[in-house]
């Protein structure tokens, strides 16, 4: 078996069969191991996206943990595409910066342009975050009033 980085990427493995992922988690320990990788086991985590299967999937004979929701890379992934648990997590960040900002707002020694300026590189980022989060997952509402 020839490990690819579509198939495996910091230990995300994406299958569309239950036969794909057998497959793919009963080569990959033996394969890893004779380039010197190890796995560890107790780090994985299944996530079933869009699937009546409840067989659990195995490395070396040990389950794995199945899960409702993880974090990878950033984004909350659950079974419904983590768009809703994404966008309030990214509304809270943007949130709590706004309001680590309310000594700068109230400040009579800053000038408003600097207030402006440091609420654009602050706050103004988070949202733009937060929104370009939103449209990747509601296309087809994207207006912004």
């Amino acid at each position: 078996m020839q490990l690819d980085d579509l198939d495996f990427t910091d230990g995300l493995a994406l299958s569309y069969t239950q036969q794909q992922m057998k497959e793919s988690t009963t080569s990959v320990a033996p394969t890893s191991a004779t380039v010197g990788l190890n796995i560890h086991k107790g780090k994985i985590k299944i996530l079933r996206y869009n699937t009546t299967c409840t067989k659990p999937v195995t490395i070396d004979g040990e389950d794995l943990e199945d899960v409702k929701t993880f974090t990878y890379l950033g984004r909350i992934i659950d079974e419904h595409n983590g768009s809703d648990a994404d966008v309030k997590l990214q509304i809270g960040k943007a949130r709590a910066a706004y309001l680590q900002m309310k000594n700068i707002r109230n400040s009579k020694q800053l000038s408003t342009n600097t207030k402006i300026r440091i609420f654009n590189a602050n706050v103004k980022t988070a949202w733009r975050g937060n929104l370009e989060n939103y449209e990747s997952h509601h296309p087809e509402d994207t207006s912004v009033y």
